[in-house]
């Protein structure tokens, strides 16, 4: 199980790191700022900022985050974005922001990208 784990936050990580350069965006092309509770605008949000982070305000920032990658889609038959469970979001950004080279992570990247990693086949 703790295997399992462990091999699915390395996926996740690894996924990350090969997209960080694909989907690109900038402050100004970043999501909206939807008020990230760990005091920072969510599109500018980081791993370090998570760590210096408070519980609640992780928790705050993953209903944030929620609430941005789960907005519409802007594709026809009002299809959503994919969302995370709240704590398989916590794990993740836990996982991978205890690392020291992912300080300047944007969490939103991380949350999007893991949940649309989600649903692959196995």
């Amino acid at each position: 199980m703790v295997q399992q784990a462990a091999r699915a936050s390395l996926v996740l990580l690894l996924g990350a790191l090969a997209l960080s350069g694909c989907l690109g965006g900038s402050s100004a092309g970043g999501p909206a700022q939807a008020g990230a509770r760990i005091g920072v605008p969510l599109n500018l949000a980081n791993c370090k900022d998570w760590k210096d982070a408070t519980p609640s305000e992780r928790e705050g920032t993953i209903k944030a985050l929620k609430g941005f990658a789960g907005g519409p889609t802007g594709g026809r038959g009002g299809r959503r974005g994919a969302t995370l469970p709240d704590g398989k979001a916590y794990q993740l950004l836990e996982n991978t922001c205890r690392n020291y080279y992912a300080r300047g992570f944007k969490l939103y990247k991380l949350y999007t990208r893991g949940a649309s990693l989600q649903n692959l086949p196995r």
